[in-house]
């Protein structure tokens, strides 16, 4: 068996999550790199380092890069960051080259640890929830927000397993990681809170401004995967500022609003103001992972008889914005308002 131990983590996807945890395990002294699909993002890297910007300056990080076409020959570890429509690819690329005691570490938003699992098997998969803010600011540059709420746990199996335990701590620059046997709760919890971030991509503001004016929306889509989650019988767990419990159909809205108001103010705080599906669609022109978090929600929801009305227009206005079909508007969300309340 090889000896995984003898290789670094390899960080497939070196973009915002990625850079961000390949410089954290770096600073904490243990041996990464990256390997990416963008050659001007390779190249950048490979020339001037991973430059990293955060409120206290700008770092470099001196990351060994590849591209596709000359990555090493075998991976222990990988930690993989790639948009969730990408694991399948990525998963191809990654799996004639993982060692025999390799495993890989899903730290995407998104249900993606299944697909995982059919192609390495569920003993080399480790699910992970990352809510790290981070955005690419151009090849080879990183906007790092700062330290987040992390939780990780083996696939199946001992969820607090040896390799899990020494992630926990090659981490601990990159956010407050514990390690925990329900993973799935933190991830579809994201996924609830999620609905509220994504959909701030229909116009041009900060999360915390549309939050903030558009609550019946943001509460609404909330609810709807908390309620199949709940179906399911997942136990969803509180991170940051969201507070499940509070957004539940039949809550007392002035525990909903207050609870919404402390996001709000959590969002406002962030270096980072505007989401990644904002930043795709405004800035990089290009596909969003919205389909591919939210379909197996929809998915769920049409098995358990669940109604998601506003899942749905989520998906088909997102699509709508990325085709070029409709502009950044205020009314769309004006419109969501509305199929809430029914005014």
């Amino acid at each position: 068996m090889t000896d995984t131990t003898a290789f670094p983590y390899t960080v497939v996807g070196g973009g915002a999550i990625g850079g961000m945890l390949a410089a954290a395990l770096l600073d904490n002294g243990v041996p990464v790199q990256i390997v990416d699909a963008d050659p001007a993002h390779v190249a950048a890297i490979r020339a001037g380092g991973l430059r990293v910007v955060s409120a206290e300056g700008t770092r470099t990080a001196w990351v060994p890069a590849f591209g596709l076409d000359d990555a090493p020959a075998v991976f222990g570890p990988v930690l993989l960051a790639v948009k969730g429509q990408a694991t399948g690819s990525a998963m191809a690329f990654i799996a004639p080259r993982l060692a025999a005691d390799g495993f890989v570490v899903s730290m995407q938003n998104g249900l993606n640890e299944d697909e995982i699992a059919s192609v390495v098997g569920a003993e080399r998969t480790v699910a992970a929830f990352v809510d790290l803010f981070a955005d690419v600011m151009e090849p080879g540059v990183v906007k790092d927000g700062g330290p987040g709420a992390m939780s990780l746990g083996e696939h199946a199996g001992r969820f607090d397993s040896a390799r899990v335990l020494k992630l926990r701590d090659d981490l601990r620059l990159a956010g407050h990681a514990v390690v925990t046997p329900n993973v799935l709760g933190y991830l579809w919890s994201k996924l609830a809170f999620g609905t509220m971030s994504s959909v701030t991509a229909l116009v041009d503001a900060d999360m915390y401004d549309a939050v903030d004016r558009h609550r019946p929306t943001m509460h609404g889509l909330a609810a709807e995967v908390i309620e199949v989650a709940d179906a399911l019988g997942i136990p969803l767990e509180d991170f940051d500022a969201f507070i499940v419990a509070a957004y539940r159909r039949g809550t007392d809205p002035a525990v909903t609003d207050a609870t919404t108001d402390g996001v709000v103010a959590w969002l406002a705080s962030q270096p980072k103001l505007r989401s990644g599906v904002w930043r795709d669609v405004a800035v990089r022109r290009r596909k969003t992972e919205v389909v591919a978090h939210f379909a197996p929600v929809i998915a769920h929801a049409a098995d358990l008889g669940i109604e998601v009305p506003l899942l749905h227009e989520l998906l088909r206005l997102i699509a709508a914005i990325e085709n070029g079909e409709i502009v950044h508007d205020d009314a769309h969300l004006s419109a969501l308002d509305a199929l809430v309340t029914g005014s």
